[in-house]
């Protein structure tokens, strides 16, 4: 074991203190929604809150979203002393994705991307190895999600990044077409069930904590998995991106009531939706070893670990209970695993994960202003 328990708001992330800004900031933004109807693009009110931020274009709706990497890539620098990669491939996929994945839950098609890539000083950029391996994982990345990589911005900002250290972001522009395909959970309702898709690890929420433990362990990010892999270097396998999966249900005519990124607050995350609603999982994905390990060593309770990490869930789903089968079938198509994990019931807000005992009411997610 690692000694004291280790969690993630004694890593640095208190979701209390940094969720108040962010419904500040909503209740400012929403005072400029006539400048966007001014220019004919009057916004679509209900995306306010949502993972992103849709206006109406006539024949069909834009959709807009940025977001950024976090702190993954400061994983990938200490690691590659351990295997010799500078794993910025991966980086960068981790940094679309989390862009990206938050873009199709409006039920949108990505077509551009920009980048942001600071850094705290022109060196970083002498490193050839790791700055082509950031370009063209970014552009393997976009021809994987079939978007247009349009430009971005490398500012070198010494004082405020640190030296050798870079901040990834992106940001991502989407057109939902035609606009039935429009998913901000106005049918979501009691029967409709919840697929949750597998993730790959970690994906880019609890880097802080994992930090952190690595920090205490005597092995480091060295420290082996039960598998046999070093734990760093399975904290960098890249976050999968399941925009072929939403297209493919959209094709397909899947009738999709509402989508979730789970990233942070953990499984919090399938109670984004405001209405008075209780999500009962009945059935759970496999753990990722990497997360087993990190809850283990840090000595998370479930409550914890669930509410903070994805704990092998890295998107949910909610449609008709008798197309979940259909679902499942069409992310597996595409080599993610899927489950029909629960159902929606009436009921107050809340999720209920009863095979672990473990219950989060509508105070421990508080996203809208």
């Amino acid at each position: 074991m690692s000694g004291a328990k280790l969690t993630y708001t004694q890593a640095g992330v208190d979701y209390s203190k940094i969720d108040p800004l962010k419904i500040l900031a909503q209740q400012m933004a929403r005072q400029t929604a006539p400048h966007a109807a001014a220019a004919g693009f009057p916004e679509v009110e209900a995306s306010r809150g949502e993972s992103a931020y849709v206006v109406d274009a006539g024949d069909f709706y834009l959709a807009s979203i940025t977001e950024c990497l976090g702190t993954k890539a400061l994983v990938a620098d200490r690691v590659r002393a351990l295997t010799g990669r500078t794993h910025y491939d991966s980086i960068a996929q981790d940094t679309l994705a989390m862009a990206i994945n938050d873009l199709i839950t409006v039920g949108a098609r990505p077509v551009s991307v920009h980048a942001y890539w600071a850094v705290g000083g022109s060196d970083w950029f002498a490193d050839d190895a790791r700055m082509n391996d950031l370009a063209a994982g970014w552009k393997k990345t976009c021809d994987y999600a079939g978007v247009a990589w349009g430009g971005g911005e490398t500012p070198s900002l010494s004082g405020v990044v640190a030296p050798d250290a870079i901040d990834l972001a992106a940001s991502c522009v989407g057109v939902i077409r035609p606009k039935s395909r429009l998913c901000l959970g106005r049918r979501l309702a009691p029967g409709d069930a919840v697929v949750l898709l597998q993730s790959s690890g970690i994906h880019a929420n609890g880097i802080t904590l994992a930090r952190k433990l690595a920090d205490r362990l005597p092995e480091g990010y060295a420290a082996r998995l039960p598998d046999g892999r070093a734990w760093g270097e399975a904290l960098l396998d890249p976050t999968i991106i399941y925009s072929r999966v939403t297209e493919t249900l959209f094709e397909e005519g899947l009738d999709l009531h509402y989508i979730s990124n789970i990233t942070g607050h953990g499984w919090r995350k399938i109670m984004r939706h405001p209405a008075e609603l209780t999500y009962r999982i009945t059935r759970l994905p496999p753990v990722p070893p990497v997360l087993r390990f990190m809850q283990e060593r840090a000595d998370l309770s479930l409550a914890e670990a669930y509410g903070s990490l994805n704990m092998g869930a890295g998107f949910a789903l909610f449609l008709p209970e008798d197309q979940a089968g259909r679902a499942v079938a069409v992310a597996r198509r595409h080599g993610i695993a899927a489950c029909l994990a629960g159902r929606v019931e009436t009921g107050p807000r809340r999720v209920l994960i009863e095979p672990l005992g473990v219950a989060y009411d509508a105070e421990s997610l508080r996203l809208r202003g």
